[in-house]
């Protein structure tokens, strides 16, 4: 079982950077896929990015491409997401998940969640 946490949300202006960390718990943290959601009011929960329990794959919401990157340090148990030029769309709750199933756009493809962390964004 792994045990997910979030932090390093915050308040951003337009244009400005944020770095998230999830901690993970649970030695086989090397062996699940790492996942980045998002869920706005009102809004579906949305696929942010994914990154193989390698590391050496990733994947990315159209949203995000081009502006957002994750990585992970398995030594650590713990995986990022560096967000740069961000928007006020970008405004959400981002969750953490870890999974082994296929499906790493998907909800369902993730077994374990954080709590999730505020980011704002303000214009």
């Amino acid at each position: 079982q792994v045990q997910v946490v979030e932090s390093g949300g915050g308040l951003v202006q337009a244009g400005g950077s944020l770095r998230l960390s999830c901690a993970a718990s649970g030695r086989t943290f090397s062996n699940y896929r790492m996942g980045w959601f998002r869920q706005a009011p009102g809004k579906e929960r949305e696929f942010v990015a994914a990154i193989s329990w390698s590391g050496r794959s990733t994947y990315y919401g159209d949203s995000v491409k081009g502006r957002f990157t994750t990585s992970r340090d398995n030594a650590k148990n713990t995986v990022y997401l560096q967000m740069n030029s961000l928007k006020p769309e970008d405004t959400a709750v981002y969750y953490c998940a870890a999974g082994l199933e296929s499906g790493a756009a998907y909800v369902g493809g993730y077994d374990y969640w954080g709590q999730g962390t505020q980011v704002t964004v303000s214009s």
